[in-house]
């Protein structure tokens, strides 16, 4: 096991939310089952049918909603209010199954939680970053999160449909209630960092005069626009879902009318795909620190480009089931980047609304490969379609892989980042926004004798002394010797004055510059480094 799965596994905060978030989806997927088995007792397919377009309509609509509001206050809190609501929600539903209530409002229920759970993972992905150390454990605990999730995609509906055929219904929506007050409880003793803590920590990111709620819902959609490289892993998100949506189709045409195997062969195919994707995840935990997220992201979706053309090429029994093994073998990967790369390019302050739209590309596009696929059977055949689409996709992730190596070596951990986390100042800081710091720093040299900061000039940067050592004087007199991992030049810029003191080159040294904006954002946003700033400065104007 590598070392970062160890660091999750052994870290209580994080293990805490995989724990929290494993019952709850294993939970809602036996719900979901047992809901839709329900609904087609109630009101036949076309009950079924329109409850779960209804599901994916409120999901989609509601997920950037909440995500805003996600972004707005401590997630954590926003965490287990969305546990809580749905809880009730559901035992509701529950409750007016069982007195034989009216079908409406099981339906408003259910429909409800979905609405109000459409953006607990979304909320997730921007307070997991707060509790890990680095950003390989960033990607270790995305990694066990998606195998939870692989587990409770398979286990939840083989247990909705076990407890519904020995018990009822109702009996699963109390058991999925329950996970939902079980994940409240484990995320409520998640001791989480202040600043991300804080109910008023989104107030670094207060909308200006002016912002409407349309416009603060999509500013994730807005910053996938904005920076090209989250861009992109959208647009791999997409990809992969128009496949997906499309396969929907294409395995049912496939099954029944070209291999013969009727509709019991859909579910023998999609089985296959799910013991690829369980073992695909399994794999994936051996990969993780390897630093190739962006590229092993898109060698994912050509897992289920190519596949589908190799379908549509070789059409036989063997080559559909090596085919959607590999397409389940590819799936972690995808998911793994979907889930990490936005976590660490989006701004903090709306990571939640950015991880959302990823998300909502996703869904849309699965929605439109749906669409797409029977429109192209039709015009130009099953295979063909099949070829189109997985050519399409292939020549994008192609032209994408440029980019994407670029970001891999972005996303590659910073040159200082361990100095810098050696600094009081800075060690409160969650692990992103030191990262961020780091590649803000700008390394200069100074020769023995050479005038740094001269006292009574104006200050603009914060300095960390890579190697060397600086002697620091007020009005003449020597007041020390900063040497390096020291830093100095931060007491003008956090009581915005002139420069206090001035520093000499007492060795040839190597400076890291950090810009008064970047430094003032870092520490001032949280609470702990205020404090810590605050004490060196009242103890260096005290000497």
């Amino acid at each position: 096991m590598s070392k970062p799965i160890v660091q999750v596994l052994a870290n209580p905060a994080l293990r805490r939310v995989q724990l929290a978030f494993f019952g709850s989806t294993l939970g809602d997927w036996a719900y979901s089952t047992a809901i839709v088995v329900w609904a087609y007792t109630a009101g036949g397919a076309t009950a079924v049918g329109v409850y779960l377009a209804l599901r994916f309509l409120v999901g989609a609509v509601a997920g950037p909603i909440g995500a805003t509001v996600a972004d707005r206050v401590s997630r954590k809190h926003y965490m287990m209010s969305v546990d809580a609501i749905r809880a009730a929600l559901v035992g509701a539903a529950a409750v007016t199954i069982g007195v034989g209530g009216p079908d409406l409002a099981v339906y408003v229920a259910t429909l409800a939680a979905v609405g109000v759970g459409a953006s607990f993972r979304s909320a997730q992905a921007g307070l997991v970053p707060r509790l890990v150390d680095g950003p390989a454990e960033l990607t270790a605990a995305n990694a066990v999160s998606s195998n939870l999730e692989t587990v409770s995609m398979f286990a939840g509906p083989a247990l909705g449909a076990l407890l519904v055929a020995t018990f009822d219904v109702q009996l699963v929506l109390w058991l999925n209630a329950a996970t939902f007050v079980w994940s409240l409880a484990l995320v409520a003793a998640v001791r989480v960092p202040p600043a991300a803590d804080a109910d008023t920590d989104a107030d670094e990111d207060e909308p200006e005069e002016g912002d409407g709620f349309v416009r603060e819902v999509t500013v994730g959609f807005v910053e996938l626009g904005r920076n090209r490289d989250l861009g992109a892993v959208a647009t791999l998100a997409a990809a992969q879902g128009m496949l997906w949506g499309a396969l929907t189709v294409f395995l049912v045409i496939v099954a029944v009318d070209e291999l013969g195997t009727g509709p019991s062969g859909v579910g023998y195919l999609n089985s296959v795909m799910g013991v690829g994707t369980v073992v695909g995840g399994l794999l994936l935990l051996t990969r993780v620190g390897r630093g190739r997220l962006a590229r092993d992201m898109a060698y994912g979706v050509l897992g289920w480009a190519l596949p589908i053309i190799a379908m549509a090429l070789f059409p036989s029994p063997v080559t559909a089931v090596a085919a959607l093994a590999s397409i389940g073998l590819s799936d972690p990967w995808v998911n793994l980047g979907l889930d990490t790369i936005p976590q660490r390019l989006a701004p903090e302050q709306v990571l939640s609304r950015v991880f959302s739209a990823v998300e909502s590309a996703l869904i849309a596009s699965m929605a439109l490969g749906s669409v797409v696929a029977p429109v192209l059977v039709h015009l130009v055949g099953v295979r063909p379609a099949m070829g189109l689409l997985g050519g399409l996709v292939t020549a994008l992730v192609v032209v994408l892989l440029p980019r994407l190596r670029r970001l891999d070596d972005r996303l590659s951990e910073p040159e200082h980042v361990e100095l810098l986390r050696s600094l009081d100042l800075f060690a409160p800081l969650p692990a992103p926004t030191v990262e961020s710091l780091a590649r803000s720093l700008e390394p200069t040299r100074f020769a023995a004798g050479d005038r740094i900061l001269t006292e009574g000039e104006s200050a603009d940067r914060f300095y960390v002394i890579a190697s060397g050592a600086v002697d620091v004087t007020r009005e003449g007199e020597r007041l020390r010797t900063e040497r390096t991992g020291d830093y100095f030049g931060e007491i003008a810029l956090l009581r915005d004055v002139p420069r206090t003191a001035s520093v000499t080159a007492a060795t040839d040294v190597l400076l890291l510059g950090l810009a008064r904006a970047d430094f003032l954002q870092a520490v001032a946003g949280v609470r702990e480094s205020a404090r810590a700033a605050e004490d060196v400065v009242a103890r260096r104007l005290g000497v």
